[in-house]
């Protein structure tokens, strides 16, 4: 008898799938992909999402045939596949949001005439903002194509304009145009002899930015060496920054953003912080339920999920 997994879809009729010579012990769901992907061409694996029949949640590819209602009297296997649409790397989802502000805010730095109808002498403030955000941005774009591994390739490429709308409007469009304006130049009274134009107050505020950019960097190294390439394993993370939280590496990027505002007060920078921040929680709070879930007894009792003894 030979293996057979039928496909069943809400739009199109089922697909019988068949795998001679092999047992369901050793098919794995990646396979049964592949296998629909051979003979409906426009659902390549990455489109795909496979559930047992009745059920939404998605299969994982490792899982075997057997783990997944698998009737040995029949030889058979019945799944449901749901078309996700046109997909994109992550990796091109990264560098796309990032490139906006890297671009955005050198325009706004040295065209003040075509933006604000006049030109603008840069304060110090000024100059150290506009040097952090185009280095954090770098630094993601290096990390994205040198350091990240990705538990997923693709995403929904519709997603696209949502990703990036957060990026390029809130720190690219609207951040560099409240920063740069006149406001904020050498002579105004918001700046003279006040402490945005103090050097000892710049220079500490580079230094805290510096250690919360180094820090970050660490806990993506340590999350980098903790999931092979090629798979979407992870270990438990230890090591600096995760001490007393799932998730440094959000942590320590709020520190940055933070940074930012307490030297500026800028309106688009508070903005930016409390919304950027909220996501951030919302992503540190899933992946703490994540790890206890995945290490049971195993993962940390101490641990929050991203700021130290509070959340």
């Amino acid at each position: 008898m030979t293996l057979t997994v039928t496909i069943s879809s809400a739009s199109k009729s089922a697909v019988a799938l068949e795998f001679p010579g092999k047992s369901a012990s050793e098919v794995t769901i990646r396979d049964v992909k592949v296998a629909l992907a051979s003979k409906v061409k426009k659902l390549y694996v990455e489109r795909q999402k496979l559930s047992q029949e009745g059920d939404k949640k998605a299969l994982d590819d490792g899982l075997k045939l057997t783990e997944v209602g698998f009737d040995a009297r029949t030889e058979q296997c019945r799944l449901s596949v749901k078309d996700l649409g046109p997909q994109i790397q992550w990796r091109t989802v990264f560098i796309v949001e990032y490139l906006g502000p890297i671009l955005i805010h050198p325009l706004i730095y040295y065209l003040p005439r075509v933006f604000y109808g006049s030109e603008v002498q840069h304060s110090a403030v000024q100059s150290y903002v506009f040097a952090f955000v185009v280095l954090h941005f770098l630094k993601r774009e290096l990390e994205t194509l040198f350091v990240h591994r990705f538990s997923h390739a693709t995403m929904p490429a519709k997603n696209i304009f949502k990703n990036s709308a957060h990026y390029h409007i809130f720190s690219g469009l609207l951040l560099a145009y409240d920063i740069y304006r006149p406001k904020y130049a050498s002579a105004s009274n918001f700046i003279v002899n006040t402490y945005r134009n103090n050097p000892q107050f710049l220079n500490a505020c580079a230094a805290v930015w510096l250690f919360a950019e180094l820090s970050n960097l660490s806990t993506h190294l340590t999350l980098r060496s903790l999931r092979p390439a090629g798979t979407g394993k992870r270990g438990i993370p230890y090591g600096y920054g995760f001490g007393l939280v799932s998730c440094p590496n959000y942590l320590f990027e709020t520190v940055g953003w933070l940074v930012i505002c307490v030297m500026t007060n800028s309106i688009a920078a508070w903005l930016f912080f409390v919304i950027s921040t909220g996501q951030m929680a919302i992503w540190a709070a899933k992946k703490h339920r994540n790890y206890k879930k995945e290490f049971g007894k195993d993962y940390p009792r101490g641990r929050k999920a991203m700021i130290p003894f509070i959340f």
